[in-house]
């Protein structure tokens, strides 16, 4: 009788190597449709991405471009340069936290990003205000079209006109805490010294934020946009409507903000002494209405005419807020409105709602204000 056990050992041998192979297969295949997004083109039950999913989609693919191709230069010192990030709608694209790099440097970017998310809450012995850098600057500095830092990042030193002279980062900054974080009536009673670690821990998150940007590029979506002005010009009373139905909601109809349990800012007060001063950039017109049609209302960029746009911008600067830190005790409004607010658009100089605005807002003027302040619906006495 034929032995037949090392044939049937063989066989089985041959269904498990044949098996294997099969699963590997199916396996394979199976990975290639969903890769591929086949097996939803296959039923008919695809997904279509929404708009900021396919953003997000784009944004992560160019990125993970980046680091392709600068592991290919360094490979191959003949290969391409790696090029730009650039996202869906043509704007660069920043890394994201998973991009955090480790060790003292990444400690530092962390920290900034801390400190312009909520700038009271970690620098907040040189804020003499309610407002945080992330409040004019969306998205903690990476919003398009929000002056965004990347875009910033790349462009200093640089010389500005409004000091007449070249600019480093860190005298940026400190102008940023002297007009926008109202510094003067901080706890410190200035903006930080020269070479604080505030100066250096921001600079690091602007620099990671920058990573991949041509250097002295004027990047799409720097600053804030333009708006064309319009045959009505800017009206304050106007803009008091507007405000009332796409600002207050927020901001509230008294233009104070709201803050949560723990007193933390939520949405920033717009005017009065918690706001910016007179010689923060946001007090222009223009530059107001800039930031606020590419940016508000919140979630609804780019809603509002150019018409409106003015309008709200002149209602929310024509209100008292504290004075410029260069007016000092000695000038007066009219010399200070010569000196440093000549050529601008706005309401500085001007008598509004009963107030000669420039002069500054003491806690006691506030409270006098706001006994007569005109904070109520359009045509509501």
């Amino acid at each position: 009788m034929t032995d037949k056990t090392p044939y049937r050992e063989r066989s089985a041998t041959r269904r498990l190597v044949y098996g294997g192979l099969g699963a590997v297969i199916f396996f394979g295949i199976g990975s290639l449709i969903y890769d591929f997004g086949l097996f939803s083109w296959m039923t008919g039950t695809r997904t279509v991405l929404s708009e900021s999913e396919q953003h997000l989609k784009t944004a992560t693919q160019a990125r993970r471009q980046l680091e392709e191709e600068r592991t290919a230069r360094r490979d191959n010192p003949d290969a391409p340069a790696p090029a730009q990030p650039t996202g869906e709608a043509g704007y660069f694209v920043p890394p994201g936290d998973e991009e955090l790099p480790d060790g003292p440097f990444g400690e530092s970017v962390e920290r900034g990003r801390e400190i312009f998310r909520n700038t009271g809450t970690n620098a907040g012995e040189f804020v003499g205000n309610d407002l945080s850098c992330a409040n004019c600057h969306l998205d903690t500095g990476k919003r398009e079209n929000s002056a965004p830092m990347w875009a910033a990042a790349i462009q200093y030193p640089a010389f500005r006109g409004k000091n007449q002279m070249v600019n480093t980062m860190e005298d940026r900054v400190n102008g940023c805490f002297t007009y926008s974080m109202n510094a003067q009536d901080s706890e410190h009673g200035d903006a930080p010294p020269p070479g604080h670690q505030v100066y250096k821990d921001l600079q690091s998150y602007f620099y990671w934020l920058a990573d991949g940007a041509a250097l002295n590029e004027d990047l799409p979506g720097r600053g804030y946009p333009s708006v064309e002005e319009t045959d009505q010009g800017y009206d304050w009373q106007r803009g008091q409507q507007v405000f009332t139905d796409n600002c207050a909601a927020c901001h509230g109809i008294d233009g104070q903000g709201q803050q949560d349990l723990n007193g933390r800012t939520i949405f920033p007060p717009l005017w009065g002494p918690g706001s910016y001063n007179w010689g923060a950039g946001m007090h222009r017109i223009n530059t107001a209405a800039g930031f606020i049609q590419a940016n508000m209302p919140l979630g609804k960029p780019n809603s509002l005419t150019d018409q409106e746009a003015w309008d709200v911008a002149a209602y929310i600067n024509s209100f008292p807020r504290p004075a410029d830190p260069r007016q000092t005790d000695k000038m007066d409004v009219s010399t200070a409105d010569e000196r440093f607010h000549e050529g601008s658009i706005n309401y500085y100089g001007d008598t509004l709602h009963g107030v000669l605005l420039g002069e500054g807002i003491t806690q006691e003027r506030w409270e006098r204000f706001l006994r007569t302040a005109p904070f109520h619906e359009p045509g509501v006495d």
